[in-house]
């Protein structure tokens, strides 16, 4: 896969990463499971579907589990990890 490629199928997801920061305002409580991780989640993986609805990229339900999947482990899996560490 080319940085292009990379570029083209990530762009809707930061998108939606943008909007779920922003709309709960996640600077305030980075490091919280719950309510920003789950909320950067769901924004990141509807308006990310959105998006490549509307731009006419694949949207099959296989793609969806897959980004759902990978994105709740990248988004707050590490957050998990965070506060496992912190109460230690």
């Amino acid at each position: 896969m080319t940085a292009a490629g990379i570029a083209q199928t990530a762009w809707p997801f930061l998108a939606g990463t943008g909007v779920g920061w922003l709309l709960i305002r996640g600077w305030r409580r980075p490091f919280r499971v719950i309510p920003t991780g789950v909320v950067v989640w769901v924004c990141t993986v509807v308006a990310g579907m959105l998006l490549r609805k509307a731009t006419s990229a694949g949207v099959a339900t296989s793609f969806v589990v897959v980004a759902s999947v990978s994105t709740a482990v990248l988004l707050m899996g590490w957050r998990g990890v965070a506060a496992l560490v912190g109460r230690g």
